[in-house]
């Protein structure tokens, strides 16, 4: 029997894909919190705005400024809704629009001092545009106008008015900063996850390549190479008996038409489904396997015959799997005993157990010790053995191997009824 080396795929590794919606929609969601923190601002700077405006009218009606604060307020409000345009960074426009929101702010401070409190949503716009130095710098300029206004709307001194603006400033500044290191951790952590999942896929991704490059090839080794193997034995025996027995020739050279139309089938059948042939044309694995044999005894014309024996009753819903991984393992055993065994005699024995299906492959021929690394003709292992055990891998099943020096090889391969989970081929080395 042929010993074989472990087959070698070769794949290139996928590069990190680009980012996509699934991406920008987890971006969009730790950015959500910032978000909704501005709209709060926003309508509280609003609020603040419009309630500071209503006090003052109702409060001063008709004075000579009034039709000042009125303008004034427009335009602050006019400028904060420029906000959302000129953007949140440092540019040369949004801090022009900042310094001049804050100007016109404070003249309304001096002209009314109820409109303090829209220092708050100053704060946040300030915080978020500016350096952190220059923004704790613009937050204690706007405490400080809001203490001063405070103590002009009193009527004494009273030490809440001058405690309670910086210590509300302090806590609103304090809790702007840590949202935004949370927010930047987090865009961190979201990044580097978004990271992770891509690499994640792109290995995923090359090692179904490097599979399905290893299956395609069990599968290419089992069919087409194995017939094309016979079809070349057979050729070369009748160009040898072509002069001196051209009946014998004319047999081979049929054989060998036969063994074209079928590997032609299984060519289509591997482009269609990857289905065997054999399974195709109906029956079942029993008849799949009469069928080769029968095969394998005409293709090896008089120097092997092959016999298969079926025991127990067979399992009325073999899965489809197991059948085509039985039947491909039976090819490449019968292709090793034809190529390398020396063998006259063959054996394909099925057996139905309660819980599994066995499949044995028995030869008379030159036989080998298993492990030690080169077949019965001194050559180095082929593609066969890992094949067989990376099919029967996949179906939770395993390849035994019995053989030694001058007394022949048993192959046996057991399946399970249950359908396994189908992994990743990584055919192993039988030794």
């Amino acid at each position: 029997m042929r010993r074989s080396r472990s087959a070698r795929g070769a794949g290139q590794a996928d590069g990190p894909g680009t980012r996509g919606p699934a991406d920008s929609g987890t971006h969009g969601q730790a950015d959500s919190g910032t978000r909704a923190l501005a709209l709060l601002m926003h309508a509280a700077f609003f609020l603040l705005l419009g309630a500071s405006l209503t006090r003052f009218l109702l409060r001063h009606p008709g004075e000579t400024r009034t039709p000042w604060i009125i303008g004034l307020s427009v335009a602050l409000a006019v400028l904060y809704v420029l906000g959302p345009v000129l953007g949140s960074r440092p540019t040369p426009r949004s801090l022009v629009r900042l310094g001049v929101l804050v100007a016109v702010w404070m003249v309304l401070v001096v002209l009314a001092p109820s409109f303090a409190w829209c220092a708050v949503p100053l704060f946040y716009t300030g915080l978020r545009i500016l350096p952190p130095r220059a923004a704790l710098a613009l937050v204690a300029l706007l405490t400080l106008f809001v203490v001063a206004a405070q103590l002009r709307l009193a009527d004494g001194f009273d030490p809440n008015l001058v405690l309670a603006p910086p210590a509300v400033a302090a806590v609103a500044t304090a809790v702007f900063i840590h949202m935004q290191r949370q927010a930047v951790t987090q865009g961190r952590l979201i990044d580097d996850l978004l990271r992770t999942r891509r690499e994640l896929a792109a290995t995923e991704r090359r090692e179904g390549t490097l599979a399905e490059r290893q299956r395609l090839s069990m599968e290419i080794h089992d069919t087409l190479a194995q017939g094309l193997s016979s079809q070349q034995m057979l050729l070369q025996a009748a160009d040898r008996t072509w002069d001196t027995d051209p009946a014998t020739a004319r047999r081979h050279v049929r054989t060998a038409t036969g063994i074209a139309e079928h590997n032609l089938a299984e060519a289509r059948r591997f482009v269609h489904d990857l289905a065997p042939a054999d399974l195709a044309e109906g029956g079942g694995l029993e008849a799949a396997l009469h069928a080769l044999a029968a095969r394998e005894t005409a293709q090896a014309a008089g120097r092997l015959t092959v016999r298969c024996h079926v025991e127990g009753t067979p399992h009325a819903a073999l899965p489809d799997r197991v059948q085509s991984a039985l039947l491909r393992i039976a090819q490449g055993a019968l292709a090793n005993v034809t190529e390398h065994a020396g063998a006259t005699e063959a054996a394909l024995t099925l057996t139905h157990l309660g819980d599994r299906t066995v499949l044995d492959i028995a030869d008379n021929g030159h036989g080998f010790t298993p492990g030690t690394g080169t077949g019965p003709s001194g050559g180095v292992r082929g593609h066969g053995l890992p094949a067989m055990r990376a099919r029967l891998q996949q179906l939770g099943g395993t390849l035994a191997i019995e053989s030694a020096p001058g007394e022949g090889t048993v192959v046996t391969a057991t399946a399970p009824l249950t359908d396994a989970p189908a992994g990743p081929l990584t055919p192993q080395d039988p030794a």
